[in-house]
C-alpha cells in the first residue's frame, strides 16, 4: 500500500474569488522538490479514498505546507469539499511525484491554475536571487482569475506577460497562446519552456513551440 502522511488544516483564505490558499501542518519526514505534486484526500470515511493531485506552493524548507487550490463548482467533488473545510480537519498526503522540476532559466507558460506547480519553483529562485533570464506568460479568463498577480509582477517586472481571454482589460494582453502569439512574444526558441495548464492548453502550446523550433527535450511539463 502506498504510504500516506497525515496532516492538519491550520487555516485557509481566498486569494481569488474561487481559489484558496490552504496552510497545513507538515508531517514528520515529508519532503518534496519544487514542482512536484501529492495526492491529497480528506481524512473522513466518505472522502479518504477520493484523492486528487495538488502541488505544494511553499518553499521546501518551510515548517508548514501550503497548497493553492481552485474550486470547480460544476464538480461535486474534492475541490468543492476542500473549500468548505474548517481548521483542524485532518488530511492525507501521498508521497510526492511528478515530472515538473527546475532545469534552468527559461520561459514559464501557464494557463489558470496551471501556475501552481511553478510557484514553489519561482519562490525558491527568488530566495536564491536567481530569477534573471526567466520569463512568464500567464493566461486567464479574466483579471479576477489571476492567482498571485502582484507577486508575479514583482518577480518578473517587464518579463511578465499576463493575458485575459474572455475580457479585454488595460495592462493585459487579450489573446490566446497560439502559434502566432508565441512567435510574436518569444524571440528565442533555443531555451527551456515550462508549460502547465489544462490538457488542451498544454497540447496546443507544446505543439506551437515545437513548430517554431523548440526542442522537445527542452519542454518541461507533466507527462
Amino acid at each position: 500500500m502506498t504510504k500516506r502522511y497525515k496532516a492538519t488544516l491550520l487555516m485557509s483564505e481566498f486569494v481569488t474569488h474561487d481559489v484558496k490558499q490552504f496552510v497545513v501542518s507538515r508531517p514528520s519526514g515529508f519532503s518534496f522538490e519544487p514542482g512536484q505534486a501529492v495526492n491529497l484526500a480528506i481524512d473522513r470515511p466518505q472522502w479518504h479514498q477520493d484523492e486528487r493531485p495538488f502541488t505544494p506552493t511553499c518553499l521546501t524548507g518551510d515548517r508548514i505546507l501550503e497548497f493553492t487550490i481552485k474550486r470547480y463548482p460544476a464538480h461535486e467533488g474534492v475541490t468543492r469539499e476542500l473549500h468548505k473545510l474548517s481548521p483542524g480537519t485532518e488530511l492525507l498526503l501521498s508521497e510526492p511525484f511528478g515530472t515538473i522540476a527546475y532545469r534552468g532559466a527559461g520561459v514559464f507558460i501557464a494557463g489558470g491554475a496551471g501556475i501552481t506547480p511553478f510557484l514553489a519553483i519561482l519562490r525558491e529562485r527568488i530566495c536564491k536571487s536567481d530569477l534573471d533570464g526567466h520569463y512568464l506568460i500567464f493566461s486567464n479568463k479574466t483579471v479576477d482569475d489571476i492567482i498571485c498577480e502582484k507577486e508575479l509582477r514583482y518577480y518578473f517586472g517587464s518579463r511578465c506577460i499576463l493575458i485575459t481571454t474572455a475580457a479585454q482589460a488595460k495592462g493585459y494582453e487579450h489573446s490566446r497562446i497560439d502559434r502566432d502569439f508565441l512567435r510574436e512574444s518569444i524571440d528565442n526558441f533555443d531555451q527551456r519552456f515550462y508549460v502547465c495548464g489544462p490538457p488542451g492548453f498544454m497540447k496546443s502550446v507544446n505543439k506551437g513551440l515545437q513548430e517554431l523550433g523548440a526542442d522537445s527535450q527542452s519542454l518541461v511539463f507533466e507527462r
